[in-house]
């Protein structure tokens, strides 16, 4: 009989491309999103498919919602620092305050696993590689409260994992271009022109399509190997003025002009995934070329209206014009 699979935030960047996946691997996939991004399933005709629209700090909705799973995959979430610091009492009632929700839908329904999408962002500035063992320093709110849940399910008896994903990159149904590589990339497509802010910084990348590789991996591993631990996935650690350059030689396009200018983003760490590796034998297949070409694929394709202002692809845009509360 095939694994029921909960995907909150199902319909967002990382899960529009996870769900598809998860269907071709035979597993009976519950979807429960708000769906401020459209139905990006619409051409997805699958009976193990279901979509419920709902909000995580419904408990009891999303409890409902969590019968009969057997593991869940929880990524909804305000989902990066610009967004949650433009509501910051909504980024903690969903960030933190439903992941209560959370584990209360996992212990009543007793799904054998919740899969906790965390961020590499935990790290906060730091020098030398980060590695799982290191401790947190968080320095933005979004991080905070990521690293927060993740206290909660240390000291809680449900059988996890965490996952400390670098920054996705590439195509996906649900198009985000507010992503750095995706912002290098559309810029670069749309005007012709790259600003990068600052440019030393280094950022840990990872190609969409392999987050949907690990999450497969986590899934099917036995709890011997995963039972409580936390993994990095990442592929990539770049400075931001090297993205920028990769997107100006992969797109090959003489015109396009990059541009330097000051900023107060500090943030920068260097991620490392041996334990990802070695435990799970996780090989990243796709480069953040690849994740460029994604997108310029896509954009040629007119997939892409009003690419730089449309709300559909850019979180703060869709939060200043959706009201949540």
């Amino acid at each position: 009989m095939a694994q029921k699979i909960l995907v909150t935030g199902g319909a967002g960047y990382v899960g529009s491309a996870l769900v598809p996946s998860l269907l071709k691997r035979g597993y009976e996939v519950v979807v429960y999103d708000l769906y401020l991004y459209g139905d990006v399933f619409n051409n997805l005709k699958n009976p193990r498919l279901k979509e419920i629209k709902g909000d995580i700090r419904d408990a009891e909705r999303l409890i409902h919602a969590g019968r009969g799973a057997d593991q869940l995959i929880h990524l909804a979430c305000i989902s990066n620092d610009p967004s949650f610091d433009l509501n910051p009492a909504l980024g903690k009632s969903i960030n933190y305050d439903a992941f209560f929700n959370v584990l209360q839908t996992t212990e009543r329904n007793r799904i054998k696993r919740l899969i906790y999408a965390s961020s590499a962002s935990v790290y906060g500035v730091r020098e030398g590689e980060m590695r799982e063992t290191v401790e947190p320093r968080p320095i933005t709110d979004y991080a905070r409260y990521k690293y927060e849940c993740e206290k909660l399910l240390h000291h809680s008896p449900i059988n996890h994992v965490i996952i400390r994903p670098a920054t996705i990159c590439g195509y996906a149904p649900r198009r985000r271009l507010d992503v750095v590589v995706n912002i290098l990339t559309i810029n670069a497509l749309v005007n012709k022109k790259i600003q990068i802010f600052g440019g030393s910084q280094k950022r840990p990348n990872l190609n969409i399509k392999d987050m949907v590789g690990a999450y497969q991996l986590v899934l099917a591993a036995p709890d011997s190997l995963v039972s409580g631990e936390i993994f990095n996935i990442g592929h990539s650690n770049l400075p931001v003025l090297e993205i920028a350059r990769m997107v100006k030689k992969v797109l090959a396009d003489k015109k396009i002009k990059l541009e330097q200018v000051d900023t107060q983003d500090i943030r920068s760490y260097h991620l490392n995934t041996k334990r990802m590796i070695d435990i799970l034998k996780f090989r990243p297949r796709y480069s953040v070329a690849e994740a460029i070409m994604s997108l310029k694929r896509a954009h040629n394709k007119n997939l892409f209206t009003d690419a730089l202002n449309n709300p559909l692809y850019h979180n703060i845009k869709m939060m200043r014009q959706t009201k949540l509360i």
